[in-house]
């Protein structure tokens, strides 16, 4: 059985990153097996760093601040990753802007809660949410150059109810990004 590896990124709750070693890490596939080969996290204490461990997973931090710039973050990002052996980095709420460097040298895919190429950045919840559309929803893409701006994989959405709160919304964005993501994994990787 071939084993597929990959590289989860994330910046604080790790819930998305939780949901992948819940529903893929040491599963077996049509084609493969996919494995969890490393987590990475820019923030000491975020709580993802928790939820790994509960799968017996250490999470390296590379914290950016420790950095002099965004490239020489990146490369070392990259560095990580390569030796990880990942052949598919999973940017899962990882809350850092990547340059080229990171994008030319591994392929990756990020989870977006808006359906893109709306509402794109950091607010893309509560602009989702504030807008006339009649729907929310969520979008997995490849990672390029451009913010929030690479090629849509899938995504998933939702009917907005009358009165529905931002918190109700939210809840609902991250209910399709927990089963969507790693089903996304999978389709990706198992072929």
């Amino acid at each position: 059985m071939v084993i597929k590896k990959i590289a989860v990124l994330f910046s604080g709750s790790g819930t998305n990153l939780e949901k992948i070693l819940k529903n893929i890490h040491g599963k077996t596939f049509s084609t493969c097996k996919i494995e969890v080969a490393c987590c990475i996290c820019n923030k000491k204490d975020a709580q993802g760093i928790e939820k790994a461990k509960k799968y017996g997973l250490e999470t390296t931090l590379i914290e950016h601040t420790n950095f002099p710039d965004r490239e020489s973050f990146d490369k070392e990002l990259v560095r990580v990753i390569k030796q990880s052996g990942a052949e598919l980095v999973v940017l899962a709420g990882f809350m850092r802007f990547l340059t080229p460097y990171f994008t030319q040298n591994v392929k990756a895919i990020n989870l977006h809660p808006s359906l893109l190429p709306l509402f794109k950045g950091a607010k893309a919840i509560e602009e989702s949410y504030n807008s006339p559309m009649k729907v929310g929803g969520i979008s997995v893409h490849y990672v390029n150059e451009e913010l929030d701006g690479g090629e849509i994989i899938a995504q998933e959405c939702f009917k907005k109810e009358e009165g529905m709160s931002l918190e109700e919304f939210e809840k609902k964005i991250h209910t399709l990004e927990y089963e969507l993501l790693p089903k996304t994994i999978i389709d990706i990787l198992d072929r």
